[in-house]
Parts: structure tokens; C-alpha cells; sequence
């Protein structure tokens, strides 16, 4: 044996490993040969210098590559210089990666006037740019990407069949004589004259905004520090108040508007290039993010992007001047009607868009799907999983069967397992109009495409009437395989247990809004007990009566009175409301509360989060889905920590049960003083929720083991489990009592997981 044999297995397909391995390979003056194989990359090396070779290669391997494992062994290696096979059987239909923002190798080019890509807005190469948003099946090479209309001309050829570049075998690749073009429209259609970058970023100074084509979709971009083009924004976009991303040049920048530490600068330049939600720094943006603690802001993933901010610098030579403060700052929010799915085509952009856009900053590239930007907060922890995360696999603990699952009804995604991986497709959205329903239909054929594969199970929520459940129930039918209902909490900490590889019986906090518990009811705050396929319900939190039913979960003053009702203190409504809400009239909602009508109780803690907004006169009405939560944490973040109030908690019936009620007389105190009233009210429902988890029975967390509790694991999840100020001191009281906490990091923890649950549950099933 004179060699070694080599096996890599991960994301080692379509990334540039194999070239990467031959350059390694040959600077080492090593022989052998590299090829794809059906479980990752194989080779071989033979030489002195092999073990350099093994020491460097998990070291330096591409931008995009993720390495999962490296085995080696000895090997007969015989032969002179060092070759790039073809696959052992075939041709092998290597994983899409995700979306990738450029380079520093693409950026030095792109700002180098020698260089034939000078300013040329689809620079890309084998490290980055688009992937999953331009293939339409794999195997993933050119002719199954939107790229095929745009022959190689013979430079970029020649780059693409040299292993020694860095383009070689970039699906993607081009150059301002082969590749896609800009054009810059004007809101009729008509193309306006002079250069689109330059003329785009005219328009954007002059306070007008436009529709700018993206990778994963159009973005409307207008000037941050414009108010008036600010409100114009939401006005025509019928967005009244949820929040907007801000797009700056670099962290400098954007220090005085958000505080940027060093893990949310690596977000930020990490290669999925994502929003990342900041804390608010001293200066604010009129109307970008208010009422909110965080500012979500990003950096230019792009070409298109980078250009902008080029020409606002004057066009200087080299790539010096990327770290110097820009005084651009722009909004870039999805391109979409209230409510409707990411616009993508450029017809669809005059005809879905002419109410809202001045202009339109086009290129005659096609977008295959939609896939919104993802948002993260530092942790990581995701609020949107999307472009630069899919559909990169999450890995499995176990092999099984093939599901095909369709999650719920707000912040819809779709996954599909697949071996020892789970893939989750880009954020959907809420499935409450058609076009909505279409982009999932969409999703879910795009996803099977990519990924070559008929699924043998089909998941959903237990809910009848969701559009997914519709859909997964029609698709079961015509394909002859079963479809499996899982509750909506159980898939939230089944989601869990996917992503942590967990088997064992474990107990899991579902936090969240409102969802279908298995006895028809509204369950949202919920302790459980997984073991599998099975889920067993430990407890739950004090029910909340809903007076009118959905109307309450969007006007938390309703709920703050429901509140008020149950605890015993209906005599004080009448002088709360007085003070906060003078134009609303308590008395049918108390008439309907004594008689229980059209009252249904829920357990969630996301309306116990609403009814505490409510009481603090945050809001009696809410503009978009969370509004009332997220501000009461953005009040409580401002403030500070506090101690949790004494007894501001009951445990009812043997700990079965979690009663905040004790809670409201306090709350009812901080009239003068919301900020503290928001602080005291996260601080006493970590403190519950903790001690909660500690009064369920040693049995109940290892089957009767006589192990001690702190040996014990603890997943929680669910909407509420993004707040980052009752996690942060839910995380403290659990961990001081020795308690294992298991939190999503691939996943979201809020609805946009729920497919991920769902697919484990159908393979234990």
C-alpha cells in the first residue's frame, strides 16, 4: 500500500470540492485522482506528503463546503500527476446548495477596472452566488438552472473547464459579454436612459422607491433616513407598522441605529448573508422599526447590491473604501402586496407592483422559486428560515422512510426527510389567500424536484381546515400513501427532538399562540411528554376565556379584560379602561364573559402575553400577527432585568396546572411605570414556567429512573420561545437547576418548524 484513500462526506457536491482537492493535491506534488461518489467526494493520494495532505484538507476546503466526516485508509496508488475522474457509476445528482453572498475574491474583481467583470452585477463563481433560486432539478449543472439561456462565450469556457480556476465547473458563472443585463424602468414600463445603477441611486436620493430584482425576489428600497419615503412606503404597501429591514454598507454604518456585536457581526457576514435583528442603538430611523427594542438590518449579499453603494462613494477604485461609513442607508423589505407571496418575474413585477413602486431595476435573469430573505437574531436563533439556509440538510439521527410534510397556517414551510437528512424549504407565509396557497403548492413541487424523490408518508397539522392539510390529504390520495395528522404542539418539540438527534422520552414546553390540541381545544402553552410517535399532556396554563373568539387574539385589550375576568377582578375593568382606553365599552365583553358566550378558553401564553399588553395600555388593536408581544418585550428590554414579584404564580391541581392570575394586581399597578410593569411581567413568567418544569415528577423525565433530575433533558419551543428576554432568564433558572435545555438552532422555533416536527412524528408513527 503506497497511498490513501480518502472519503469526505457533507456538502461536498457542487461547491468546488473536488478542484479544491486537486489544487491541494497537486501544490503538494501528490498523485492519485478525485471524484463524486453516491455518499460525498472520494480520492486518492499517493507521496510522501499525504499526511499534510490529511492535516490541511478539512482546513482549507471551499467557501460553501460543510465537511461531516473523514475517513481515510491505506490504499494502492500508482500513476503520475493528480486527475479529476468522472463519477464511479455515472453521473451523480449532486445536492443544490443554497443562495450565497459574493465572495472577497468575486469583489475584487467586480471593483478592479482591469478586470473584464468591471462593475458587472452577476459576478459570481464556485464560492458564491445563486443556486437554489435558479435550479429547476438536479443533477445541478447549467442546463437545469435559469442560466441555460446564457451561453458561455469562450473566456468564460475556458475558466469553466480549468481545474485550476476558480470557476471551474460554476454553474453560474458569466460575464458582461455572455451573462444577464440590468435595465432600469420607468413606472409605465419604459426603460429610462443613462446607467441603471447610477439612475437607480438618483431616484433613491430623490425619496422615490423601487423595485429592485433580487436573488431570491424583488426587495422595494427606499432612503432609511427619508421619513417621507418611509411612510409613503407603508402607506402604498398597506404595512402600517411592522417592521422593516435596513440595508447599510457595513457595520460602521449602521452603529449609530443598531448595536452590532461581534456575534452579530459574523451573522452578518457569514456566507448566507442574512437580516440579523440588532438591539437599537441611540439614533433612530423614524418608522422603520417602531415601537420595537431591535433593529433587523443586513449587509449587501450581492453585485446589484454592492453597486449602489459603489456609486455613492463615487466609483473609487479597489475594494479599500468597502470599510469606510456610507451615508446610504436603504430599506429593503419583500416585494409584495399585503399579504401575497414575494414578486419574482419582471411582468409580474409592473402588475403586481404598479401601486406601490416609482421604478423598477430589472435583469433578464429568471428567478425559478421565491425565497425571502431569512432573518436570525445572534444565538443563532432563526425568526425566518429562508434564502442562504435551504436547502442546506439538517442531519438526522436515524434513517426511515421518506415523509413529505406540509406544516400549518402562519409561517408555513414544508419539509422533507430523506435518509439521515431533513430539508426545510424556505419560508411561505401565511396561507390565508390563494396566491399564498399556489407559492406552497410551488414549494412543495420544487422541493420534490431538487431533491429526486416520491415521498412515502405525508404529514400535517391536526387542523381540518388549513390549506396544507387540504393539500397533504389530496396529495396522499393521488400518490397511495398515508397521510398522518400530528398535534401542533407535539410537532413544535417534536422539532426539537430532530434537530438534537433526540430518541429517549423527553419533556417539552410548547410555548406559543393558539393551535388544535388533540380534545379540540386551543392549547398554546402546554407541558408535554414525548416518547416517540406518542405525546402525553402534563399540563397546561390556566385557561383564558377569548371573548368573540379570533377577534381576541388580535385587540389584546380584549384579552387583557378576559383577564381581569377570570382572576376575580372584574370590578376594576371599569376604572382600568377609563384610564387607557376610553373609547372602548367593557360591558358586552364582561356580559359575555358571565354568560360564557362565544368565549372560548385557550391555555396559550402567547394571549397571556396579549392580556399583559393589553393591561399596560400598550395597544387595544393590533396592526400585524405578534405586534402587542413584541413590544411588551421591546419595553421590557429597555428597562432591564428585574426580580420576579412574589408569589405571582400558582401552581393549581397536584402542578398540573400554571396560573399567572396572581400577576395581575401588580400589573394593574404600573400604571406610571409600563417599562417596569413589562420587565416584572416577563421576569415572573420565566420564574413560573421554571418552576413548573421542576415539580413535574422524577419519573415522568427518565421512566422511573432513579438517576437525579439534573441528568434530565428540557425542550422547549413554539412562538414564544423567540422572545428573547423571558428565554434568556427562562435559560438561567432552568440551567441553575440543572436541567438540560434543548432550543431550536436549525430550525424556527415558531411556526415555521412545525414541518420538521411533523416529519419525525410520521416516521415514528
Amino acid at each position: 500500500m503506497t497511498g490513501r484513500l480518502f472519503r469526505i462526506r457533507g456538502l461536498v457536491q457542487g461547491v468546488g470540492f473536488r478542484p479544491y482537492v486537486w489544487r491541494l493535491a497537486t501544490e503538494l506534488g501528490l498523485t492519485g485522482w478525485v471524484r463524486n461518489d453516491g455518499s460525498g467526494v472520494i480520492a486518492t493520494v499517493g507521496g510522501k506528503n499525504w499526511p499534510i495532505f490529511k492535516k490541511r484538507l478539512p482546513l482549507e476546503a471551499p467557501r460553501l463546503a460543510r465537511i461531516d466526516a473523514i475517513e481515510d485508509e491505506a490504499a494502492e496508488v500508482s500513476g503520475e500527476g493528480f486527475a479529476i475522474l468522472a463519477s464511479e457509476s455515472g453521473e451523480v445528482q449532486t445536492a443544490i446548495g443554497p443562495d450565497a453572498g459574493i465572495c472577497p475574491d468575486c469583489v475584487a474583481d467586480l471593483f478592479n477596472p482591469a478586470n473584464r467583470r468591471w462593475r458587472y452585477a452577476f459576478t459570481t463563481c464556485t464560492h458564491c452566488g445563486p443556486r437554489y433560486t435558479v435550479s429547476r432539478q438536479i443533477p445541478y449543472d447549467r442546463v437545469s438552472t435559469s442560466l441555460a439561456d446564457f451561453p458561455l462565450c469562450a473566456p468564460c469556457a475556458a475558466e469553466y473547464t480549468a481545474p485550476a480556476d476558480r470557476r471551474f465547473h460554476a454553474e453560474t458563472t458569466c460575464c458582461p459579454d455572455c451573462g444577464p443585463q440590468l435595465a432600469l424602468l420607468d413606472a409605465a414600463g419604459q426603460p429610462l436612459p443613462g446607467d441603471p445603477i447610477t439612475e437607480t441611486l438618483r431616484l433613491l436620493r430623490a425619496g422615490k422607491i423601487v423595485a429592485i430584482k433580487g436573488l431570491g425576489g424583488f426587495h422595494l428600497a427606499c432612503d432609511a433616513r427619508n421619513a417621507a419615503a418611509v411612510a409613503e412606503l407603508r402607506e402604498r404597501k398597506q404595512r402600517e407598522a411592522k417592521p422593516f429591514a435596513v440595508m447599510g454598507l457595513n457595520a460602521a454604518s449602521l452603529a449609530a441605529y443598531a448595536r452590532i456585536g461581534d456575534d452579530e457581526l459574523a451573522l452578518l457576514h457569514s456566507v448566507a448573508a442574512p437580516i440579523v435583528l440588532c438591539p437599537k442603538g441611540e439614533a433612530e430611523l423614524k418608522g422603520i422599526a417602531p415601537g420595537l427594542a431591535w433593529l433587523g438590518v443586513t449587509l449587501p449579499a450581492t453585485p446589484l447590491h454592492l453597486l449602489l453603494w459603489h456609486e455613492a462613494a463615487g466609483r473609487p477604485l479597489g475594494a479599500d473604501w468597502l470599510a469606510d461609513a456610507s451615508d446610504l442607508l436603504l430599506v429593503m423589505t419583500s416585494a409584495n402586496p399585503h399579504g401575497e407571496p414575494l414578486v419574482i418575474a419582471n411582468d409580474e413585477a409592473f402588475e403586481r407592483l404598479s401601486a406601490i413602486a416609482d421604478a423598477y431595476l430589472l435583469h433578464n435573469r429568471d428567478i425559478v422559486i421565491r425565497c425571502d430573505d431569512s432573518v436570525v437574531r445572534a444565538g443563532p436563533a432563526f425568526i425566518r428560515r429562508a434564502r442562504g439556509y435551504v436547502p442546506v440538510p439538517i442531519p438526522l439521527a436515524d434513517d426511515g422512510p421518506t415523509v413529505l410534510a406540509l406544516g400549518g397556517y402562519l409561517k408555513n414551510t414544508v419539509c422533507v426527510m430523506k435518509g439521515r437528512e431533513a430539508f426545510l424549504s424556505q419560508h411561505v407565509g401565511g396561507l390565508d389567500n390563494a396566491a399564498a396557497i399556489g407559492f406552497l403548492e410551488e414549494t412543495v413541487g420544487h422541493l420534490l424536484a431538487i431533491l429526486d424523490v416520491r415521498p412515502q408518508i405525508i404529514a400535517h397539522d391536526l387542523h381540518p381546515d388549513f390549506p396544507s392539510t387540504h393539500l397533504a390529504l389530496r396529495l396522499a390520495e393521488e400518490l397511495g400513501v398515508p397521510a398522518v395528522a400530528v398535534g401542533h404542539h407535539q410537532a413544535h418539540i417534536a422539532a426539537i427532538c430532530a434537530e438534537h438527534g433526540v430518541n429517549e422520552p423527553i419533556i417539552g414546553l410548547a410555548l406559543d399562540g393558539v393551535g388544535l390540541g388533540p380534545d379540540g381545544g386551543a392549547w398554546g402553552g402546554e407541558l408535554l411528554r414525548l416518547d416517540g410517535a406518542d405525546c402525553q399532556r402534563l399540563g397546561h396554563l390556566q385557561p383564558l376565556a377569548m371573548p368573540g373568539g379570533d377577534r381576541a387574539a388580535k385587540e389584546p385589550w380584549r384579552m387583557a379584560v378576559a383577564a381581569l375576568h377570570g382572576a376575580g377582578l372584574g370590578y376594576r375593568v371599569g376604572g382600568w379602561i377609563k384610564q387607557y382606553y376610553p373609547s372602548r365599552d367593557p360591558g358586552p365583553l364582561l356580559t359575555m364573559l358571565a354568560r360564557n358566550l362565544r368565549c372560548p378558553p385557550t391555555t396559550s401564553l402567547g394571549r397571556w402575553f396579549d392580556a399583559a399588553a393589553g393591561l399596560l395600555g400598550l395597544r387595544d388593536l393590533m396592526q400585524y400577527e405578534g405586534q402587542a408581544a413584541m413590544e411588551l418585550e421591546g419595553l421590557a428590554a429597555r428597562h432591564g432585568p428585574v426580580a420576579p414579584l412574589a408569589g405571582g404564580y400558582a401552581l393549581r391541581e397536584d402542578g398540573k396546572v400554571l396560573d399567572f392570575s396572581p400577576l395581575l394586581p401588580a400589573m394593574l399597578g404600573c400604571k406610571d411605570n409600563a417599562a417596569y410593569g413589562a420587565a416584572l411581567f416577563h421576569a415572573t413568567v420565566a420564574a413560573g414556567l421554571a418552576a413548573w418544569a421542576n415539580a413535574i415528577p422524577q419519573g415522568d423525565f427518565l421512566q422511573g429512573s432513579v438517576a437525579p433530575k439534573r441528568e434530565a433533558k428540557i425542550a422547549i419551543s413554539g412562538g414564544c420561545a423567540m422572545n428573547a428576554v423571558l428565554m434568556t432568564t427562562l435559560r438561567r433558572h432552568l440551567e441553575s437547576s440543572g436541567l438540560q435545555l434543548l432550543e431550536a438552532r436549525q430550525a424556527p422555533p415558531n411556526d415555521g418548524g412545525l414541518a420538521l416536527g411533523q416529519a419525525w412524528v410520521a416516521r415514528k408513527t
